[in-house]
């Protein structure tokens, strides 16, 4: 790969993406574009403008941008209309940024003409593969930068001498071992590394940062209702909210009742496994809410068919596919699911968990009628069951019937 003239650095401000800000600048002596994106990590990032302004990186060559709304709406929303877990139990909340902050950062480089792009990710992880698939995806042509797989900076002590001898201030709190390294955005916090490397030690309750302790919730569940439109949540007790607004108020909700919480060894795309907590209040309750309002709005072939496609979806997000033609057509199975999805879920937060305790929908198919005990009037003549059984037993009776025979 020849070297690149201009290169746009995914930057979070913090020191190993200001590390490789400098590094890009000595090693290929080329312009660099930094890339900040507020995707709801709760964090100021005024100081990443002027961290990078710091390091040389000139005012017209520096954005920051507030993406939460994109990010819920067309990241987020998406995927949880197909009730996305990986491995049965992760809601997917890093996964899921990585292809809007690759989007992002070629788009830029479009912008501003230049011809690379560049991430922090290390070699072992699956952001890397996440950042590159999605990068080339949507460009080609495009250059990818990743630092971490090149440079001989291979341990804390190499980064901090680098760091000390090209000025770049160092936290106090960096001078130590960091305990666990964490990502967060809107959906999520995910923390991983060093005091939770070893899977058969609990987790510090120290690590947990959006939820308190179940067993500190209040000692009173909370009733809420989260209204639906086509498979989108779009209210919160009759309230109308922004895509972005209402899963921070979810996020509230659910750290206020500590739902959410996971600690998960997962098997990564590059082929170890790793442990991580993840906290997703507010998503741990939009994915109770949406399989509620699925169950009376949804007809059980879909809603099977669905099923069987979700672990295929959310496996294809995971390992950074998300722009693939076969993301796009299950998305667009999915999203033709979800066209009467409409209602009203009730919803009890209490010590940690969220259950659905009612829903209600104009297009609901649920019919009293024809499920209760009591007359039902002729909406349901019981004896047409009996041929139904018939017919679906007729080959298990054939089976039976041969094995009697051979047995005979």
């Amino acid at each position: 790969m020849s070297a690149p003239k201009k290169v746009v650095l995914a930057y979070s401000g913090g020191l190993d993406t200001s590390i490789i800000l400098k590094w890009l600048q000595t090693e290929y002596d080329c312009e660099v574009v930094t890339f900040t994106a507020d995707l709801g990590q709760g964090e100021e990032l005024e100081p990443a403008r002027q961290k990078a302004e710091l390091l040389g990186i000139k005012p017209e060559n520096i954005f920051i941008e507030d993406i939460r709304e994109e990010f819920v709406r067309d990241f987020v929303f998406p995927m949880f209309r197909a009730n996305a877990v990986y491995e049965g139990l992760y809601l997917l909340g890093t996964s899921i940024a990585r292809p809007l902050i690759s989007k992002r950062l070629v788009e830029i480089a479009e912008e501003t003409g230049a011809d690379a792009v560049s991430h922090g990710a290390t070699g072992k992880g699956n952001d890397q593969v996440r950042f590159e698939l999605a990068a080339y995806a949507l460009n080609p042509d495009i250059k990818v930068i990743a630092p971490w797989r090149e440079w001989d900076l291979s341990s804390r002590t190499k980064l901090l001498d680098f760091a000390e001898k090209n000025q770049i201030p160092i936290a106090k709190d960096k001078r130590g071992e960091a305990p666990f390294s964490v990502d967060a955005n809107l959906l999520h916090t995910s923390s991983e590394g060093k005091v939770l490397e070893d899977p058969a030690e609990m987790a510090p309750d120290y690590v947990y940062q959006r939820t308190v302790h179940p067993e500190d919730a209040p000692n009173e569940p909370e009733i809420i209702e989260v209204g639906f439109e086509k498979g989108d949540a779009v209210s919160i007790n009759g309230e109308a909210l922004s895509p972005a607004n209402l899963l921070t108020k979810l996020n509230e909700l659910g750290g206020k009742h500590g739902i959410g919480r996971l600690d998960l060894v997962e098997g990564r795309f590059v082929g170890m496994k790793s442990r991580g907590i993840y906290e997703t209040p507010g998503g741990t309750i939009l994915l109770e809410a949406h399989r509620g309002i699925e169950q009376i709005t949804l007809d059980r072939g879909a809603a099977h068919l669905k099923d069987e496609l979700m672990p295929r979806y959310a496996e294809l997000i995971y390992n950074g596919f998300w722009y693939s033609p076969e993301r796009e057509m299950l998305q667009a199975a999915i999203d033709a699911s979800q066209h009467h999805v409409t209602g009203t879920v009730k919803l009890k937060l209490y010590k940690g968990a969220v259950r659905t305790v009612g829903r209600w929908s104009e297009h609901s198919l649920y019919s009293e009628a024809h499920v209760t005990f009591e007359d039902d009037a002729g909406a349901y003549d019981q004896k047409d069951a009996a041929g139904f059984i018939q017919l679906n037993a007729l080959r298990l009776k054939l089976l039976a019937a041969r094995e009697r025979r051979l047995k005979g």
